[in-house]
């Protein structure tokens, strides 16, 4: 049995109303379940190949779900590109290898199944692509009509081409991502469409996976750290989720330290963290060439906030060119191909293990959360352009060894 409670008042709600903050304080939401006089061990999940729906006993869904075959996503151990760092070997959890290239499936397939269960008849989302283009593919796999609003010219053309081919209706607006949100929520309180940004509950509890995974491929041990980008905040505040549930339910021993990254140009958790503060101030203006998180009024913050808060961890912010380098370097040194957005984790731990702040030793995984082939422009913007040469052997051993 679960319940949806607020974070601030404590209010607790039943599973089947349709709530996205509470009605008493405006709250955020999370559902909390009650364990009592269950038995949940490790045996439970033995023999059974990993995926998404493995923990489904852990997961707010009782009908057939929605899926596609999400999760399972390999768990890379970096041993090249650690040692080039001076770190020695960590981990990176490559979400882009999703079946929409992206972590955004995990929450996706729980969410369109909670709102077929709930009966609601179209989803909607704002998005910065990601979240666009896994809910167009989960709704035409569920057959409920899809609405996404985009941010007019900061969307990677992939990910729109993603949405526009699976059928969903999709809206360019005149202004940024928090501009979306706002217009979509509005547009779902009014038509009753069900809303499915991470401000929902149940789209959360999907992407708490990545930490149940984690601690799966590392056989049951937990990593010191987790490092990951922050946008809208839900996946930091998801994971921890994940961690402390299994902690909770005696089946791992600690929690990691949750740590966020973000862009320069878009950081307003980062700001809060370094002030102390349990709140952010919007930044009005994001930019980075990480289109995925140039998020200025992420609504899971105080989640967020809270989630590095009681781990331990921290939040830092890292530039366009060192999330570029990174994005290189796990491509060039390890063969791992991921958008702007996910390598803004990997510099992330670079920047904090050069400033003395990750310590030598530390098991940690850095999670990359969309696929190269998300964001094709950035890439032929920074990389060198295709060689021409003349069509004969000639020329091309000259090109090769020039």
């Amino acid at each position: 049995m679960y319940t949806q409670n607020c974070i601030q008042c404590d209010a607790k709600y039943t599973p089947e109303e349709i709530l996205y903050t509470c009605p008493k304080c405006s709250g955020l939401l999370e559902i909390i379940y009650d364990w009592s006089g269950q038995s949940i061990s490790r045996k439970d999940f033995e023999g059974i190949p990993l995926s998404l729906w493995k923990y489904k006993a852990l997961l707010p869904v009782e009908r057939e779900p929605v899926t596609t075959n999400e999760g399972g996503t390999p768990l890379y151990k970096c041993e090249r590109l650690g040692e080039s760092f001076g770190t020695g070997t960590f981990y990176v959890k490559h979400e882009g290898l999703n079946p929409t290239g992206s972590f955004k499936d995990r929450g996706m397939t729980v969410g369109v199944s909670k709102a077929l269960e709930l009966g609601m008849k179209t989803v909607a989302c704002a998005s910065t692509g990601n979240t666009s283009a896994s809910l167009a593919i989960y709704g035409a796999k569920a057959g409920i009509p899809v609405v996404v609003l985009l941010p007019a010219g900061k969307v990677a053309m992939g990910k729109v081409a993603q949405a526009i081919m699976h059928g969903a209706k999709v809206l360019s607006i005149k202004g940024n991502f928090d501009d979306a949100l706002k217009l979509v929520r509005d547009l779902c309180d009014n038509e009753g469409f069900y809303l499915l940004n991470s401000i929902n509950p149940y789209r959360l509890e999907g992407q708490k996976t990545i930490a149940f995974e984690i601690v799966d491929q590392l056989g049951w041990e937990v990593p010191d750290r987790v490092v990951l980008p922050v946008g809208n905040a839900g996946n930091i505040t998801a994971i921890y989720k994940g961690f402390k549930e299994f902690y909770e339910l005696g089946l791992t021993d600690k929690i990691p330290k949750m740590t966020g990254i973000q862009a320069e140009g878009a950081c307003p958790v980062v700001n809060a963290f370094k002030q102390r503060l349990n709140d952010i101030v919007p930044v009005s203006n994001p930019e980075t060439v990480a289109t995925a998180i140039r998020i200025g009024d992420p609504v899971n913050a105080i989640k967020a906030l809270r989630a590095i808060y009681q781990s331990g961890g921290l939040a830092e912010s890292v530039s366009d060119e060192e999330i570029i380098a990174a994005q290189k370097d796990l491509a060039r040194i390890e063969g791992i191909g991921v958008e702007p957005a996910s390598a803004s984790s990997v510099a992330g731990f670079r920047k904090l293990f050069g400033m003395g702040i990750i310590e030598p030793g530390e098991t940690v995984v850095c999670v990359t959360t969309g696929h190269l082939l998300k964001d094709p422009e950035e890439v032929l913007s920074i990389c060198e352009s295709p060689i021409e040469v003349e069509a004969t052997a000639e020329s091309v051993r000259k090109a090769v060894f020039s």
